[in-house]
Parts: C-alpha cells; structure tokens; sequence
C-alpha cells in the first residue's frame, strides 16, 4: 500500500531526501519521518518554498508531475509590476536552459493585491528603502528549472521569493512551514 503527503516546504531545504555534494544541505527527511521510498513529486529549489507533493508511488510522480496537473505559484517581485508584464507572461516569454532559448506556453497570471495573508510573514526580503515589491500568481502546466524565476526576470521584474501554492487540486493554504500532512490518496 502507497503512502502520500503534502508538505509546506520551508525556504533553505532541498527537495532530496539524500544529497551528496554538499552534507551541509539540509533535507526534506528532516522534517518528518517519512517511509522508506518516499520521493518528492517534482522539486522545488533551496531558494523556494511552499507546496510539495510526495509519494512511494513512482507511477503517481509521474502522473502528477505531467503536463494534465495545474502548478500555481505566487511570486513577490522587485517592483511593481504591469499590466503589460502580466500580459507578457500570460502569452509566453523567451528563457534559456543550458544555453539554448526556450518560448514558454502560454499560461494564467494576474497581479495579487499585496501577499495573502495565510502565507504568513515568511522570511524578510528586504528593508522598504530598497524600492517597492509586488506580487502575482503565475499557474504552469510545465516546470522547466527555476522558470518562474527566469519569466518574471525575463519581463523585468525579478523574483524576491517564491511559493508554491498549488498542484492541481491541492492547495498550500493551511499547512504551515515544515508541517506534514498525510493524504489518503493522489
């Protein structure tokens, strides 16, 4: 029998369970005693946070990790960004992955008004003098390496912080940084 979770993954952690290079790094094991097999469905990197999927099921991660799944994240951009680079995003932007360009599809964005207050205070960006920030939601059904973060730079509005907030129809809200809930079912 598969087990599954939902995790609120906390920024400064992998998404591995084991990691070689550096031991320093700390890892998703650390936060619950998950069953031996357990894998992450898709990652999110050191510098991001928020939902993450994770299963003994390999056929699951693969499912879920597929373009038919939904992945929304909010972005806490350095400026305040436009109407005319939420329309950009939306329409596909130009990024590169190991050396070669690459036009995003087309995908949902929209500008927040100001962070949700369920993500709580998280981690301190930055002091107000250094200009203003804003946030949008940006929902893929791709996830190419640090995408989020190359599209709202590539429109000139670079990500400060990222989250997570949904896969398909599983939401962050309710789980705070390092909590573990397990789930029935993917």
């Amino acid at each position: 029998m598969h087990q599954h979770f939902k995790l609120h993954k906390p920024h400064g952690y992998i998404s591995q369970f084991v990691y070689e290079l550096k031991r320093n790094k700390k890892k998703l094991g650390e936060l619950f005693p998950f069953p031996e097999g357990t894998m992450a469905i898709g990652r999110l990197d050191e510098d991001s946070e928020g939902l993450l999927l994770l299963t003994t099921d390999g056929l699951m991660s693969e499912k879920i990790r597929s373009s038919h799944f939904e992945k929304e994240y909010y972005a806490q951009v350095d400026g305040i960004i436009t109407d005319e680079a939420i329309e950009q995003l939306k329409n596909g932007v130009l990024i590169g992955f190991n050396g070669t360009k690459y036009l995003t599809k087309n995908c949902k964005a929209f500008k927040l008004e100001g962070q949700p207050e369920w993500l709580g205070a998280g981690r301190r960006i930055r002091d107000e003098r250094h200009g203003p920030t804003s946030w949008v939601s940006i929902t893929l059904r791709e996830g190419k390496y640090r995408q989020v973060r190359k599209m709202t730079s590539a429109v000139g509005f670079p990500t400060l912080r990222l989250v997570r907030v949904r896969i398909g129809d599983y939401y962050l809200q309710g789980l705070q940084p390092g909590e573990v809930e397990e789930l029935n079912e993917l």
